[in-house]
């Protein structure tokens, strides 16, 4: 497992923004997974997907590494930020917007606003 750690390690080095998911940003493969692509997606955030299904080896861990059991899991910056239930919170409260700026992560604040509304 130290070189699925190793690999994990540099993915989330190599970008700003990546989340490890059941299948891409553009097919997501479970719901937990679409519902934060498609916050970043409508958020317009670049970023990296990583499809834990395509390799056990990184399926597994990345719950070893972050020492969270789910996946999703988005990373900013190198550090885990969360899963599916924190992440929506954050995109909710407004702690998500405040972090990506804090970070230097570009994103569209409109479109976060649109979703808090949304969800109001």
């Amino acid at each position: 497992m130290a070189d699925a750690k190793t690999r994990i390690d540099e993915m989330v080095k190599a970008q700003d923004v990546v989340l490890f998911m059941k299948g891409t940003k553009t097919m997501p493969q479970c719901g937990f997974s679409s519902k934060v692509a498609g916050v970043l997606n409508y958020m317009g955030v670049d970023y990296a997907d990583v499809n834990v299904l395509d390799d056990a080896d990184i399926r597994q861990g990345i719950k070893d590494y972050s020492e969270w059991p789910t996946i999703p899991q988005l990373y900013v910056k190198g550090e885990f930020v969360g899963g599916c239930d924190i992440i929506t919170e954050m995109t909710l409260s407004g702690e998500l917007d405040t972090m990506l700026e804090q970070k230097g992560v570009a994103f569209d604040k409109d479109a976060a606003e649109k979703i808090r509304e949304a969800n109001a």
